[in-house]
Formats: structure tokens, C-alpha cells, sequence
């Protein structure tokens, strides 16, 4: 009975001792445990040199090249209509013949008159050859043939006055004319226009008026074909600039020989000012703080915040003047969560 309770203090004394051992040890693997934890998840980029085109950007309605509403010159019923909806023409192609039986019958009459003055012309300058006739009746007649061509001309253009023709090629719209319709002038037929170029005309501000020239290449793009852009050129600019705005009109010609392009359509025009080789880096990697710019620079999966100078920038790209050097790996995506000198993952390396 006493050997049992002289061992029980040192029994205890080896539980105490053991509860000490883990107690010092707990902390120190709760740490690196917790240490581990706080290593933000994050994705970098690494600072490249590359080319950066500074780029104005603008937006500018589409027109057609040529474009007109096709429409009769007299008042006269349709007697045949010789085109579909959304035909392509060419230039001086019959599009629409209004009634002319009167005008027809009127130029077939004066070429009858014609003839037959002609010969007593001819007869009276035989005559005249031989002295039995005078030089007066040979003048009238010659004038009266001459009355009688002017009149043919008169009516040949009143004639063709009947007749629509396409003034220049390009693809026709609707047609809103019937056979048999009372048209007058000024009634629309139909439309043409010619869209194997577009031009898109849009204004730029005061300050670029340098930076472009005729003949500077341009980019387009419009919602209509997402990821798609069509080059052209600059073929005019204005010689007013708006005194309220302070901005220039451009006009812009692109080539649009498959169609896809329409009057009317709103694009967006890329000028390009000219090219820099320079540090670039996504615009995601910047956080402001109030009026200055910084970024998290990685380096042992340890962030560093490092305050850098911005250049001009582009949708998703930002040109670096100052604060980073080629190959630094910076922050892109977890800016938010990082703090000065935290641990990070970096889970795109």
C-alpha cells in the first residue's frame, strides 16, 4: 500500500512533464501550419518589352460609297418594271419603262418629216445647179430640215426621259412601284447604292490633328461580327474644325467587296499615331491609392508593393515608364487580397 502511493507522485510528475513537451511543441506546428494558410492564391504576369501602338479611338457611322433614290423625271404610268429586290446592276441599265406610245408614234412621225425634206432638199439643190430655182427656196428648205432634226431631238429626249436607268452599279433595295402605278417626280422607285467601299466618317479631337495624315492606314469593327476588323484608309480630313467640340472631321474609305459591311452601321475606328517599344503590362496589375499607382512585384513568393509611372494606355494594356524592370513577375489577379510583404502562391507559375 505505501510503495503504491510513494510511485503516484512520481507518476505524476512524468504526466506533467510529458503535457509540458507537447504543450511547447503544439505552437510551433500551429504556426507553420497557419503560415501556410496565409499564402494568398494569385496569378502574375512577367514584364515584357514589346511593341505598344498609341491608337486613337473613335466612333463613325458607315455611308455608302455612292448612294441615291432612284425616282422618274415625268408623271406617267409604269408600263414594265425590269428589276427584284435587292438586285446588283450595272450602270445604264433599264430599271423601270413608263408609257410612251405617244412619244414613240411623235418620233416616228418627225423621222417620216425628216426624210421627205431631205429629198426636196436634194431636189431643189438639182434644181438649183441649173439655175431653175433660187438660192432662197434652197435655204428654206435646208432650214426647215434643220427645224424638223431639232424637233426629232426634243422629242428622242422626252422619249428617254421615260426610261429609268441605273446611274452608277450597285445593289437596288425595295421595290415600291407597281406595274400600272401614276408615278410623278420625286416618287421614290426603289434605292441604289454602291457599297464595294464604305466610307465611315468620325471626329477626332484637336490635339491628334497632327497625328493623322490622308492615306493613314485605320482599323474598324462593329458589334455586328464580334472579333472581326476591317482595314481601310483615311481620305480626307476636313478643313473646319468644330469650334464647340474642338474636334475634326475624318473620313475614312474601306473596302467592302464581299458586302458584309452596310450603310448605317455604327463602327468603331482605330487610328493608329505611332508605335513605342516599351515595358507593358496588363492594366488589371495596377492598384491605385489615391492620385499614385502601384503594383506587387513577387520575389521568393513574398509581394513587394512598388509604386510605378504609367504611359499611355490601351483597352487591357498599360505602358510602364518607371517603378518595374523587364522579367519582374508582378500581380494580375488577387491584387485585392495582398498586402506589403505577404506571403503569396503563385498558381500560374
Amino acid at each position: 500500500m505505501s510503495s503504491r502511493l510513494s510511485l503516484s507522485p512520481l507518476l505524476l510528475g512524468v504526466v506533467l512533464l510529458a503535457g509540458v513537451v507537447v504543450y511547447l511543441n503544439m505552437p510551433q506546428e500551429e504556426s507553420k501550419t497557419n503560415a501556410g494558410a496565409r499564402a494568398t492564391p494569385v496569378k502574375t504576369a512577367v514584364v515584357s518589352s514589346r511593341a505598344f501602338p498609341i491608337t486613337i479611338e473613335s466612333l463613325g457611322t458607315a455611308t455608302a460609297n455612292e448612294s441615291v433614290n432612284i425616282t422618274a423625271q415625268v408623271t406617267d404610268t409604269v408600263k414594265a418594271i425590269n428589276f427584284d429586290d435587292g438586285d446588283k446592276i450595272a450602270e445604264g441599265e433599264l430599271l423601270v419603262q413608263l408609257n410612251n406610245t405617244e412619244e414613240r408614234a411623235r418620233v416616228e412621225e418627225l423621222k417620216a418629216n425628216i426624210d421627205e425634206a431631205k429629198r426636196q432638199f436634194t431636189r431643189i439643190a438639182d434644181l438649183r445647179q441649173s439655175n431653175a430655182t433660187s438660192e432662197q427656196l434652197l435655204d428654206e428648205q435646208q432650214a426647215r430640215v434643220k427645224a424638223l432634226q431639232a424637233q426629232l431631238d426634243v422629242a428622242l429626249a422626252q422619249l428617254n426621259d421615260l426610261q429609268v436607268r441605273a446611274p452608277f452599279n450597285g445593289l437596288l433595295g425595295n421595290r415600291e412601284i407597281s406595274v400600272g402605278s401614276l408615278i410623278q417626280p420625286g416618287d421614290t422607285i426603289t434605292t441604289l447604292d454602291d457599297i464595294s467601299q464604305i466610307k465611315v466618317d468620325f471626329s477626332i479631337a484637336e490635339n491628334h490633328l497632327a497625328s493623322v495624315a490622308k492615306g493613314q492606314t485605320v482599323s474598324a469593327s462593329s458589334v455586328a461580327y464580334p472579333g472581326e476588323e476591317f482595314t481601310g484608309k483615311i481620305t480626307n480630313i476636313d478643313t473646319r474644325l468644330d469650334p464647340v467640340s474642338r474636334s475634326i472631321r475624318v473620313r475614312a474609305t474601306i473596302d467592302n467587296q464581299d458586302s458584309r459591311l452596310r450603310p448605317g452601321m455604327l463602327l468603331t475606328v482605330v487610328v493608329e499615331k505611332r508605335v513605342l517599344s516599351a515595358l507593358v503590362l496588363p492594366e488589371k496589375a495596377l492598384v491605385p491609392v489615391q492620385d499614385k499607382q502601384f503594383v506587387y512585384v513577387v520575389k521568393d513568393n513574398v509581394a513587394y508593393q512598388t509604386e510605378v509611372e504609367i504611359g499611355e494606355r490601351r483597352p487591357g494594356q498599360v505602358q510602364i515608364v518607371s517603378g518595374v524592370s523587364e522579367g519582374d513577375e508582378v500581380i494580375t489577379e488577387g491584387t485585392l487580397r495582398v498586402r506589403d510583404q505577404s506571403p503569396v502562391n503563385v498558381l500560374n507559375r
